[in-house]
């Protein structure tokens, strides 16, 4: 009988147990199928209705600007003034030509930071701009 004890000790355990791995994984799953809609899109704003859906386009050729109610400025969710959004699309256009530019504007804010969004855009030759609206 004491033959039995001594291979018992030798033995080493191969089992791994993945069960809390298939957890975790399935935890950041719902995580992230979560977070991804919150950061699509950075400022809350109220879209005009109209338009028509997107057809299919090359994300890394999409630049979005938001403008808020009150006038103030981002840019693939970064709080930029007019000018360094300006500068920024104009290296992007230089390096890509087949830049889009979206802009999102609260319907309640003033005509005039879209305007001078647009006109920045034509200015430097950026001819491909969207104002985006919710669709029907």
């Amino acid at each position: 009988m004491r033959r039995f004890s001594q291979r018992n000790s030798l033995v080493t355990l191969s089992d791994l147990n993945v069960t809390p791995l298939i957890d975790l994984a399935f935890v950041l799953l719902i995580i992230f199928m979560i977070t991804t809609p919150l950061l699509e899109h950075g400022l809350s704003l109220n879209l005009p209705e109209g338009g028509q859906p997107d057809r299919p386009l090359d994300r890394n050729d999409i630049r979005t600007i938001e403008v808020d109610r009150s006038g103030g400025y981002m840019l693939d969710n970064q709080s930029l003034s007019l000018d360094q959004i300006e500068q920024k699309l104009v290296a992007d256009h230089q390096s890509n030509p087949n830049i889009l530019v979206y802009v999102r504007a609260d319907h309640r804010g003033t005509y005039g930071a879209i305007a001078a969004v647009l006109n920045r855009c034509e200015q430097n030759g950026i001819t491909r701009v969207s104002l985006r609206t919710e669709p029907e």
